[in-house]
């Protein structure tokens, strides 16, 4: 498949232009066509290397992806086929970039694919896990009920993301506030106020001098100093894409950080099990389900450990003494698989240990929020009486020699 970009009329005369994956321009006119948009003109688009000049390659969000999977479930268990239950999702989707995969998909399964292949033609919309999942669906007869599956899975990914988000939110609108605070104080208000103290001939106390000399230094340094950290942090998101090891030590400090970095590693663990869980009970193996699900926790630490889990259980042991080996979970729940690995109902146990953990991360967000926002308020409350006494006290020393 090759990405091209096309210019197009839809059924209203309106230009249309965007990027679509076809074999060729003959087989680009047909999908556009399934699309109501007739070709005027398209040519392979130039593979930049920055991924943001391919809005194609964006990746999809999780709503969309939990509504694919509910309608074709759906569509699937009333025992339509396949591909006409592709076309009537293609034809009632609104978002543009997973129409035109939805066409691209359509177009792979009209030539011969499963549906687990023509998924796995789209990384960029349909992970790793994803893709296993439908495949085992595929070979078991169950797609509909993996299906169902996937879609729970999704949706859990998501509150546990809104759970998150919830604790970024308020500190991200609190700092904003404050920094633009402070920055317009600085660079417009203390300097008419300097010029008010230096008038009056009078000498200043300490806090006054430092705030002064802080608001030359921004006003005079202030841009340099925001390029300067824009470039530091571009560069320093260079060396982790590049260099796996410093990328592996640096999200190591993430999960050793106070309050914070225990959430983190509840959140990447929670996401882990409920995912290993779903495709051990799809029947993927215990190592093929481990390879998979370790690309989708986000952190390179978790990750080696993961890997380390893995090289243990194909040397034979089991994996409860797997985990236990790496130190991943705590002793509590390395107990819980080791009671599912003797009883076998190892998949029961992973969904307790899936359900142990998104409780738990519930229950740390909620403590962190709570004990954030007085904190935030603690903070905002010291800055501003720091910023007041500088500004104050001159003032009052002003008002005082006048009396006098």
């Amino acid at each position: 498949m090759t990405p091209f970009a096309y210019r197009a009329v839809d059924a209203r005369g309106r230009i249309v232009r965007g990027h679509l994956e076809a074999g060729s321009l003959t087989e680009l006119e047909k999908r556009l066509a399934r699309l109501e948009l007739e070709l005027l003109d398209g040519k392979p688009a130039r593979q930049g290397r920055w991924p943001w000049r391919r809005p194609w390659r964006a990746q999809l969000p999780r709503r969309e992806l939990i509504n694919f999977c509910f309608h074709l479930e759906q569509f699937l268990q009333a025992g339509v086929p396949i591909i006409d239950s592709l076309v009537d999702l293609r034809d009632a989707i609104r978002h543009p970039g997973f129409r035109e995969t939805l066409a691209g998909i359509v177009a792979s399964i009209e030539g011969g694919a499963t549906l687990s292949e023509a998924l796995e033609r789209h990384p960029h919309s349909f992970d790793g896990v994803f893709c296993s999942l439908v495949r085992a669906g595929e070979k078991a007869g169950e797609l509909p009920t993996v299906l169902r599956a996937i879609s729970a899975a999704l949706k859990r990914d998501d509150e546990l993301a809104a759970f998150t988000r919830r604790i970024a939110i308020y500190p991200a609108i609190v700092a904003l506030v404050i920094l633009a605070a402070i920055g317009v104080a600085l660079i417009h208000v203390v300097p008419e106020l300097a010029r008010l103290f230096h008038s009056a001939g009078q000498p200043l106390p300490l806090q006054t001098r430092l705030l002064i000399g802080l608001s030359d230094f921004v006003r005079a340094y202030g841009s340099l100093l925001v390029a300067a950290a824009v470039a530091a942090l571009l560069a320093f998101r260079h060396a982790l894409s590049r260099q796996p090891d410093l990328r592996r030590r640096f999200d190591g400090f993430l999960l050793r950080l106070p309050l914070l970095g225990e959430v983190r590693r509840r959140l990447i663990l929670a996401r882990f099990t409920g995912l290993f869980a779903l495709m051990y009970s799809s029947g993927i193996t215990i190592v093929d389900a481990l390879a998979v699900a370790e690309d989708v926790v986000g952190n390179a630490a978790m990750k080696d450990g993961l890997q380390r889990a893995g090289r243990g259980i194909e040397r034979g042991f089991g994996l409860s003494e797997a985990f236990a080996a790496v130190e991943l979970f705590p002793p509590l729940v390395t107990r819980m698989l080791r009671v599912g690995e003797s009883t076998g109902a190892l998949d029961t146990a992973l969904a307790n240990v899936s359900y142990f953990y998104e409780r738990d991360v519930r229950e740390a967000i909620e403590r962190l929020q709570a004990a954030v926002e007085p904190a935030l308020t603690v903070v905002l409350g010291l800055i501003l009486l720091a910023v007041m006494s500088a500004v104050m006290l001159p003032i009052y020393d002003i008002v005082t020699r006048m009396k006098l």
